[in-house]
């Protein structure tokens, strides 16, 4: 599990597995690059792991070495869990094709698919797997056919009898109520299609990048990490983090997530996301409150 994946993600990971007899072993970042460390993948023995999982872009916005460590994790005889923002996936290379065989398994946060931000939630989240894993999957699977007339139709293809038999031991038995915000993304999806998704990514990543090059402008702003980024990054700031934020919210602005309450050793930084939402003078005004 790599430090650098959502602090959340991995409080949950640490409070289900609490009761099973799985270990989770924290794979360090690089603090250079802000990237997992390759290093110390290549040092585990083979078949001394069952998964690794790796974000991208990671917590910090930096964009990983997929292709090298699907294929190491692979060599080892270990799945390879990947953690994708979906805008990201427009413009990056998508689970399935990482390394020489692809991730074996895909999940993500839905909420940048068109569902408002809404205080917090609701949100909706999206796993896939391998064909050979689907059973494994919980909840049901929909299909896609035709009826006698040529239209298209969408059936239950694979609901797990479980539900029904194992009932309290059935681990399929995950029910929400997601539906409308799946139904939301569904809609943005299709009205913005393969080319407007690819268009929002871009324009997140512009508007990073131009961020990123007034911020350096700046004298006792410095960006911490080096690797490529997408849409998010980390600042740190010689003023106190708090005065900023103060001053930020003065003007109505979201600085960014304090980073020292998860990353100790990350003091007096500040994680930013820019959106194809922003423009240029969002930016202007962001830079001017520091």
């Amino acid at each position: 599990m790599p430090t650098n994946l959502h602090p959340h993600y991995r409080d949950v990971l640490q409070s289900i597995l609490n009761y099973h007899t799985i270990e989770l072993v924290e794979w360090q970042y690089d603090q250079p690059s802000g990237r997992v460390d390759l290093h110390q993948l290549q040092k585990i023995n083979k078949d001394e792991f069952s998964a690794v999982i790796l974000s991208q872009p990671n917590f910090f916005g930096c964009i990983e070495e997929i292709d090298s460590i699907t294929t190491i994790a692979h060599e080892k005889n270990a799945l390879l869990i990947a953690v994708v923002n979906p805008i990201a996936m427009s413009l990056l290379k998508p689970p399935g094709k990482w390394g020489k065989d692809g991730a074996d398994i895909a999940c993500g946060e839905g909420q940048s698919l068109g569902v408002p931000m809404a205080g917090g939630g609701p949100y909706f989240g999206f796993l896939c797997c391998r064909k050979k894993d689907i059973r494994q999957l919980p909840g049901r699977i929909v299909g896609r056919t035709t009826d006698a007339q040529g239209r298209a139709g969408f059936v239950l293809t694979l609901q797990a009898r479980e539900q029904h038999i194992r009932r309290a031991k059935a681990t399929s038995n995950i029910c929400t109520n997601q539906g409308l915000l799946v139904t939301a993304a569904t809609l943005y999806m299709r009205l913005l299609g393969g080319k407007g998704l690819q268009s929002v990514a871009k324009k997140c990543l512009e508007n990073a990048e131009k961020l990123k090059k007034f911020l350096l402008e700046i004298k006792g702003v410095k960006i911490i990490f080096n690797a490529p980024t997408f849409h998010e990054f980390v600042i740190q700031c010689e003023k106190p983090i708090e005065q900023i934020i103060a001053v930020m919210k003065k003007n109505n602005i979201q600085a960014g997530l304090v980073l020292n309450n998860y990353y100790p050793e990350l003091k007096n930084s500040l994680l930013v996301c820019v959106t194809e939402t922003k423009t240029d003078r969002d930016l202007e005004r962001f830079v001017a409150c520091l």
